[in-house]
C-alpha cells in the first residue's frame, strides 16, 4: 500500500482515468461492431460520422494508438464501400 498522500491520491486518480478509458473503449467497439453489422449503406453511411468521431477522441486522449485508429478507419471506409 502507498505511504505517501500523494501517491495514495496518484493511484485513486489512476484508478478513474482507468475506468473512463475502458469505458470509452468498450462504447467505441460497440459501436464499429455495430457499424459493421449494418447492410444497409445508406444507414451505414450515416452512422460513419459518429463512429469516426469516437475513433477520432480515443487517439487524442492516446488511449489507442494513432495508427491502430487510422487503420479502424481505413476499414470501416472500405467496408462500407463494399456494401
Amino acid at each position: 500500500m502507498a505511504n505517501h498522500k500523494s501517491a495514495i491520491k496518484r493511484i485513486k486518480v489512476n484508478n478513474k482515468k482507468r475506468l473512463l478509458n475502458r469505458y470509452q473503449s468498450a462504447t467505441t467497439r460497440n459501436a464499429v461492431t455495430k457499424l459493421k453489422a449494418l447492410t444497409d449503406k445508406k444507414e451505414a453511411e450515416t452512422a460513419l460520422p459518429g463512429v469516426v468521431s469516437k475513433i477520432d477522441r480515443l487517439v487524442k486522449k492516446n488511449i489507442i494508438h494513432a495508427n491502430k485508429g487510422a487503420r479502424m478507419k481505413s476499414q470501416l471506409y472500405k467496408h462500407i464501400a463494399a456494401l
